[in-house]
């Protein structure tokens, strides 16, 4: 029998063990394990990963948990470079600019989602605190939400009616699903940045927002 083959999403819960579940067929119990495999840890390449620059000073930890998450795009090329190459790449580009048109101390964002589907942890300390699930680190993503929210990134610019790739829209899914578990954040607390300032930003990505709480929902059961 000719089984489907794995979406992008369940390729990166593979590396946390939930792949099995997910190539058995829909049967009842399949169904079952590829659930609760859901809101397992995603695959996360973090800053000694894609080997980040070093912070250029301290970073700081909020004291408490996030209360909500904010997407973002960061208006980058959409290439058709899927790899996990690129994914570094782009990483490296997003702190740059960050560190030296900006000023900041490192990368503005927690996490980033390239168009390839791949995780890369984006502020130092980021993964780290997530996996404790009890503090978050201080961002620079949203202004005047920087000690409230989890700023999760996608590569590439989602204006004029461009679209995300089904792994990066897959990938931002099972990322959300797991920070909301970690940090006990309703779905319904997903928003964009532009509900906090006066941008564009996250382009389309903000008219699916209901569609990203609901399957987020969804995946938590």
């Amino acid at each position: 029998m000719n089984l489907p083959q794995p979406s992008r999403r369940h390729i990166l819960l593979a590396g946390a063990g939930g792949l099995a579940a997910a190539a058995l067929p829909a049967t009842a119990h399949a169904l079952d394990a590829a659930r609760a495999a859901d809101v397992i840890e995603p695959d996360i390449d973090g800053t000694a990963q894609w080997q980040a620059r070093a912070p250029q000073g301290p970073i700081e930890l909020v004291g408490k948990r996030p209360t909500k998450i904010i997407v973002h795009h960061t208006v980058s090329a959409n290439t058709s470079d899927v790899s996990r190459a690129q994914a570094h790449r782009h990483a490296h580009w997003v702190q740059d600019l960050h560190m030296d048109k900006n000023g900041w101390t490192d990368t503005g964002y927690h996490f980033l989602i390239s168009r390839g589907g791949w995780i890369t942890e984006g502020r130092h300390r980021s993964l780290s605190t997530l996996r404790g699930g009890s503090d978050f680190v201080l961002g620079a993503h949203t202004s005047g939400q920087n000690d409230q929210a989890i700023g999760i990134s996608n590569e590439g610019a989602y204006h004029d009616g461009a679209q995300p790739p089904r792994a990066q829209w897959e990938v931002l899914v099972a990322l959300c699903a797991y920070v909301c578990r970690q940090y006990a954040i309703a779905p319904s607390r997903l928003y964009g940045h532009k509900d906090f300032g006066d941008t564009l930003c996250p382009g389309v990505l903000h008219d699916k927002l209901p569609q990203l709480r609901s399957e987020v929902a969804a995946s938590m059961g």
